[in-house]
């Protein structure tokens, strides 16, 4: 599906309770894990699998900043598409509660907290989203808040 083809979200179509549930899902491999963590975040736990059985992982896990990346490649080709992009303006919140392991299946699921209008920019405002990534046994792996810039539509 391209961006064409999905319909974007703006501030004024956002209401708090609102959920998305991405259909796409990213498998994650020992080569990618190992890849990353080379070139991102070279500690044993994510380049070794011998020695990842001897740290607190107890094998080989992915680094949460490899995580973070996934998941934001997982909401970048979701149908859920804020106009403008998905622009950052910072989090709240960013928890690992379990390791991405081999062979994990990853998937995201993202709920509207808080919507704000801009007081300073009356084109554009404010969303707090809660963004949860899943395994493929719908364990979450990993927990953000954070707060995207969202346009509002031209009056």
């Amino acid at each position: 599906m391209s961006a064409n083809d999905r319909s974007l979200s703006y501030l004024d179509d956002l209401v708090p309770g609102q959920r998305f549930v991405g259909s796409t899902r990213l498998r994650v491999d020992a080569e990618r894990i190992k890849s990353f963590a080379a070139e991102f975040d070279p500690q044993p736990f994510h380049l070794d699998d011998e020695a990842a059985r001897a740290t607190l992982f107890r094998g080989l896990a992915a680094s949460g900043w490899h995580t973070a990346a996934v998941t934001m490649r997982l909401l970048v080709d979701n149908e859920f598409q804020l106009a403008g992009g998905i622009i950052g303006a910072g989090f709240d919140e960013l928890r690992w509660p379990l390791p991405v392991r081999p062979g994990d299946t990853l998937r995201v699921e993202c709920e509207v907290l808080e919507v704000r209008p801009s007081k300073s920019r009356p084109e554009q405002g404010l969303v707090k989203l809660r963004t949860t990534t899943f395994n493929q046994d719908d364990q979450a792996v990993q927990i953000s808040v954070g707060h995207l810039v969202v346009p509002r539509r031209a009056a």
